[in-house]
Order: C-alpha cells, then sequence, then structure tokens
C-alpha cells in the first residue's frame, strides 16, 4: 500500500485529538495537514512529533477560499469538526458550524485533477436523519448528503454510538447520565457505545483501506440517495474495524 497524505478538519476535539495522534502514529501517512480554527499546541502533541510530516494552520471557515486547502492535494480528507446548540449559542450558529462550515472546507478541499482519486471520512452521529424534526440529527443527516455530492471519488460516514472516553474542559451531566445507561447496555451489545482511540483508529484504518477494502465482518452498508451515496459505518461495525 502506497503512502499517503491526509488532512484533518477539526483536530482539538475529542475524537479530532486521538484521530490526529493516530495518523501521526502510523508510517502510512506521508504528509498530515491539521487545518482548524485552532491547532494542537506544541506541548500536547506527541513526542518527537513537532516537526516532520505535520503541517499545522489556523484558518478563518468564514474566508475559506483563502486557507489553502486545495493546494496540499490531499489524498484523504478525515472530517471531525462539530458542535452543539449550547455552545454554538443558537440553531443558527449550531448548523453554520455544524453543517457549512464542514461541506465549505471539504468542498474547498477537493482536488481539481481528475486523476487524482480523494477520500473523504466523515464523523456523523447515530441517528442521522435529513428529514427528522430534531435539529441535530437533522444537521448530520443533511451534512452526511451535502458531503456525498461533492464528487469525492469515495465518501465513508460513521455514525457511532456514545463516545466513551471523551476528556471535555466542560462536564456533562446529561452525558454523564447516559454513560453510565450504554456502559450497561454495552455488556450485551456492541452497538451501544464505543471507547474514543478505538474510532479514531476505525477511522484512520477506513481512511487507508476505502470502501473497498473494509472487511466484510464491519458490516459496511450503502447509503444516502441517488446523486449522494456514501458507505455507512455504525457503531458496531467502528468497533470492529477499530480493532483490526
Amino acid at each position: 500500500m502506497s503512502r499517503k497524505s491526509a488532512l484533518l478538519i477539526g483536530a482539538t476535539g475529542a475524537v479530532g485529538k486521538k484521530v490526529l495522534s493516530e495518523l501521526l502514529a502510523r508510517d502510512e501517512w506521508y504528509k498530515i495537514g491539521e487545518y482548524g480554527r485552532r491547532v494542537t499546541t506544541p506541548e500536547d502533541l506527541p513526542p518527537g512529533q513537532r516537526e516532520g510530516r505535520l503541517e499545522q494552520r489556523v484558518i478563518d471557515f468564514e474566508n475559506i477560499d483563502a486557507a489553502g486547502l486545495k493546494n496540499g492535494q490531499w489524498d484523504v480528507v478525515f472530517v471531525t469538526l462539530g458542535t452543539t446548540r449550547a455552545q454554538a449559542g443558537s440553531a443558527e450558529m449550531f448548523e453554520k458550524i455544524d453543517r457549512e462550515y464542514v461541506v465549505n472546507a471539504c468542498r474547498a478541499a477537493k482536488s481539481e485533477d481528475p486523476a487524482h482519486e480523494q477520500r473523504l471520512v466523515y464523523l456523523s452521529s447515530a441517528g442521522a436523519d435529513a428529514t427528522s424534526h430534531f435539529l441535530y440529527p437533522k444537521s448530520k443527516g443533511l451534512t452526511e448528503l451535502a458531503l456525498a455530492r461533492l464528487g469525492y471519488s469515495d465518501t465513508i460516514v460513521f455514525r457511532p454510538g456514545f463516545l466513551r472516553g471523551a476528556q471535555r474542559p466542560e462536564k456533562r451531566v446529561g452525558e454523564t447520565i447516559f454513560g453510565y445507561l450504554t456502559g450497561a447496555l454495552s455488556r450485551v451489545t456492541a452497538s451501544a457505545e464505543i471507547w474514543i482511540p478505538v474510532l479514531a483508529k476505525s477511522m484512520v484504518n477506513a481512511g487507508l483501506l476505502g470502501s473497498s477494502g473494509i472487511p466484510p465482518e464491519v458490516g459496511a452498508q450503502k447509503a444516502g440517495q441517488d446523486g449522494a451515496q456514501f458507505t455507512l459505518i455504525g457503531n458496531k461495525g467502528a468497533n470492529i474495524l477499530g480493532r483490526t
């Protein structure tokens, strides 16, 4: 397998941090780009990874064309950017960050070279549904379809369950309570929750393998609609792929 270049958008979040660490820990990537509103500080990078393959750039999502995303000619684009309505401050800002920023950045990162096969790996959420009456799952579902319409050679979407092991600056009471529930359910099903390092490894594996190379036991499915199809990996499949 030839070495590839990877662009990560949203590396400072709970999952993005682990995806960046996973990328840096593996030799399959000859160049890694970390682009976002913030980037990882040198102190938080793995030892020995402050120079070399890692390219960091703070970008303005309101002026995404000036970010130079296309210049990297990235082989795989990973997206872990997201927010909550509470963090965003309003439903309008939530949709701007969660959907508009994501779609615009991926559009800007798409190569204009028709011979360059690019892969897109997006972190969505369990329950994502473009027809939902609820803000969060609807936004995720609409984002999935919008990304699938961009014309990447291969689009892979992850819909994980409860994210176990999130290290956040703020404590979320509801998340803690839900974690107890999914922890109990995880004793009988692999569909309820996933440890974040496992999810990160699963996403990186998918980025390397592509839809055609994902093992059958993962249970990846074709999803979306005409003109907006993608490969979907659920929580159980992510657990399996992250442990291979």
